[in-house]
């Protein structure tokens, strides 16, 4: 997969299928997107091409928005490139960006510049300045810039609607089993472990601690996780808790993640934390001793779930 961070592109990319949006999370209703994109790769021998911003345009807007991605841009590479991607377009999302008229962007951008064969979008796909582009104005351009609009239905699940945002609601909950259903695969952060101060390992549960950065905050609590290191294809089996540490009186959130018979040292290593269920939320202990009392309660019931 090739990536561009403007949209000069290669005549070889030109006249492709192109996927457009945010594609937070890349859940299963974005996969039914592409599964469909590969079909018209198939049949038209065409190249499929992403069109997403940096950093996301709510973020951009808002900037209070600080905990709010499913997947941080490097995760997202990594998935476009494995659901078959040929080429990714990542636009800086600024200022200037943000006020292209909705016209501009189709003649200028889609027809003059990539020369879009097809285009991809949901159903309430919104672009241009103050957001005035949407899909009917994307149809009524279809013969005059000799492109094909696609815009398949919602996927829906339970009648529900697959969407990141009820990602991000499932999160909160601690819905962790039924968000990794809807991503067709473990949510997880990635992130570097920094030294800590080392309140785990006085209680003999020595943990890796990592800041969240701008991903969405699940519920509080407890999990049973997976660990990942770079460049390493298995995984380590550990218990995380994702919080704000009560019974130390801590104010940051923070992930703490302790791995099941592992001693190496892991500082500034970058790992890969796989949530697989959510154990218990997080509550304030009287002391340190009545909290390693839960934990052991807590391991057995992790242990249970990683096997």
């Amino acid at each position: 997969m090739k990536i561009y961070y403007n949209f000069n592109i290669p005549g070889e990319f030109k006249n492709s299928i192109l996927l457009i949006g945010n594609f937070d999370g890349l859940h299963v209703g974005h996969q039914k997107l592409f599964n469909l994109a590969k079909k018209f790769k198939k049949k038209f021998k065409s190249k499929i091409g992403v069109i997403t911003f940096e950093p996301m345009p709510k973020m951009y807007f808002n900037k209070n928005l600080k905990n709010f991605r499913i997947s941080n841009i490097d995760q997202k590479k990594e998935i476009l490139k494995n659901f078959g991607t040929d080429f990714l377009i990542i636009k800086k999302f600024n200022r200037k960006f943000s006020k292209i008229k909705s016209k501009n962007f189709i003649k200028k951008i889609l027809f003059q510049k990539l020369n879009t064969k097809f285009i991809f979008v949901s159903n309430n796909f919104k672009f241009g300045n103050k957001r005035e582009g949407n899909v009917k104005e994307l149809l009524s351009f279809e013969k005059k810039y000799n492109y094909k609009l696609i815009k398949p239905k919602p996927f829906k699940l339970n009648n529900t609607i697959v969407s990141s945002t009820l990602i991000r609601k499932l999160l909160s909950l601690g819905r962790i089993a039924t968000v990794n259903k809807l991503l067709n695969r473990n949510w997880s952060i990635v992130g570097k472990v920094k030294k800590g101060r080392q309140l785990g390992k006085k209680i003999g549960f020595p943990t890796c601690n990592l800041n969240i950065n701008d991903y969405v905050i699940a519920k509080p609590g407890v999990y049973a996780v997976k660990i990942c290191q770079k460049n390493k294809k298995s995984s380590l089996k550990g218990i995380a808790n994702l919080g704000y540490r009560p019974t130390f009186n801590q104010k940051k959130l923070l992930l703490e993640v302790h791995i099941f018979n592992f001693n190496k040292n892991l500082y500034n290593k970058y790992l890969t934390i796989e949530f697989i269920d959510f154990i218990r939320k997080e509550r304030k202990f009287k002391n340190a001793k009545q909290l390693k009392k839960q934990i052991r309660l807590d391991l057995n019931k992790v242990i249970k779930k990683l096997k």
